[in-house]
């Protein structure tokens, strides 16, 4: 129950001295009061305060400072001013002590006090308990589907846990505000943040607004309708004057057509017949003139169904893909090739080693299409091109050592398979160091001997 004030940063006229009531929350902001600064204390919006309680003091966080307090006393009611308890000093060590021992017991007191409440038997459910923060009085917060007698009750509860004992009933939404919780939305709950006027709600709301009347659904935390069914019924309401009364049948050659739903942003009315699922969308004036034809008698042949185009959003979701609320685009299309590309190894030309061909030429494949054709790669040099193999004898000149020694390999005799060129392959030119001859005395930066 947090409140922004949005004047706090605003320096006050010279000669203008602050209000002097200031707002004070208790209980983390389940329940907030109005005390008087008469000893002018600089307080500032969060710092802990000591106030007047009942028969001692208790404490509680300064939520509202300045004049922002006019505006809530003026919502709120608060009209005598001179009734309102007074700010007794900022809070010590020694309060804030007092203070944690008491919120301490409140756990204990609320399950004790409702076991004590069922065995008198008394119809009623203990939400919360609120202790003072001198531990002299405490708060039960209950709720009760009718009028309850606890005066038996609070002797008990007076006599067991020594305090003075106060009662107070609050409905089903204020119980679910102290809970707090989450709401469907996926935020906080408004009764525990900002809400404190609750307003009846009915499922003519949700009627109204073309929903399913799902109790389930439609339901919130603490049993009853969402408050949140009437943020938008007004809007609803204001749409719907344009739309016709009296308009839930209306009578064709084809027989008697129900309506289905009004769609207030499109002013078009949803009739099925019976013994079709198929929906038509007729304009508020068709649906006027129809009425007027039966009126005098007379049933349309056909309903004029106004045919639905696809919306900007809709064209634009089908060419390239999703268009989200805040209006980004996605390309699902291309995010599932992509995808699908990354599970498959791309198309490399290798070499046929067993049998010494290098692949052809293919193209390959993209997410585009076919790209332009893959070039084949020469073949090592260190290996005889299988192209030039035949079935003559294949001889590589002798090369001669670091020793001066000639070393001649042997002859390949088995010629390459699939190959029909009868070529001589050229002959396999190393680079060691060790296969060259040595350099003659002498003669400089001559060549080296070629082998």
């Amino acid at each position: 129950m947090n409140v922004f004030d949005w004047l706090g940063t605003i320096p006050l006229p010279s000669g203008v001295k602050p209000f002097s009531i200031v707002e004070i929350s208790f209980n983390n902001g389940s329940r907030k009061e109005y005390f008087k600064n008469n000893s002018s204390i600089n307080i500032a919006k969060g710092q802990w305060v000591t106030v007047e309680g009942v028969g001692g003091f208790d404490m509680g966080q300064v939520s509202l400072t300045g004049e922002l307090v006019k505006l809530q006393m003026k919502k709120y009611g608060v009209q005598d001013q001179s009734a309102l308890k007074r700010i007794m000093r900022i809070s010590t060590t020694e309060d804030l002590e007092l203070y944690n021992e008491s919120k301490q017991r409140e756990k204990e007191i609320m399950v004790r006090s409702r076991a004590i409440a069922k065995e008198l038997k008394v119809d009623m459910k203990i939400g919360e308990v609120e202790l003072q923060a001198d531990g002299k009085k405490a708060t039960f917060f209950y709720t009760a589907e009718h009028r309850v007698d606890f005066r038996e009750l609070i002797k008990v509860f007076a006599s067991d846990f020594k305090i003075k004992v106060e009662m107070r009933q609050i409905g089903a939404r204020q119980e679910s505000g102290k809970v707090g919780g989450i709401g469907s939305c996926g935020r906080e709950l408004c009764c525990s943040t900002w809400l404190t006027d609750f307003k009846s709600v009915n499922t003519t709301a949700a009627r109204y607004q073309s929903l399913s009347i799902n109790q389930t659904k439609l339901s919130g935390q603490c049993g009853r309708l969402k408050c949140c069914l009437n943020y938008e019924l007004d809007t609803y309401m204001d749409a719907l004057r344009h739309f016709p009364t009296h308009a839930d049948h209306i009578q064709t050659a084809q027989g008697k057509a129900n309506l289905i739903k009004k769609d207030i942003f499109k002013n078009l009315m949803w009739y099925a017949f019976p013994s079709s699922s198929k929906h038509y969308p007729l304009t508020i004036e068709r649906v006027k003139e129809i009425l007027e034809l039966n009126k005098q008698g007379n049933f349309p042949e056909e309903l004029q169904a106004v045919e639905l185009e696809a919306t900007a959003k809709e064209k634009l979701k089908i060419d390239v893909g999703f268009v989200n609320d805040v209006g980004q685009i996605t390309l699902k299309n291309l995010e599932k090739k992509k995808s699908k590309n990354k599970n498959k190894k791309p198309n490399k030309p290798q070499a046929n080693t067993a049998a010494g061909k290098p692949e052809g030429n293919k193209s390959a494949k993209t997410s585009e299409g076919y790209s332009n054709t893959v070039a084949t790669p020469r073949p090592p040099k260190n290996r005889p091109n299988p192209n030039n193999s035949g079935n003559k004898t294949n001889t590589p000149k002798a090369s001669v050592d670091a020793a001066g020694k000639e070393n001649t390999p042997k002859a390949n005799n088995n010629p390459s398979p699939k190959s029909n060129n009868n070529t001589t392959p050229r002959p396999n030119k190393s680079r060691n160091n060790n296969n060259r001859k040595p350099r003659p005395e002498g003669e400089g930066n001559a060549n080296p001997i070629k082998p």
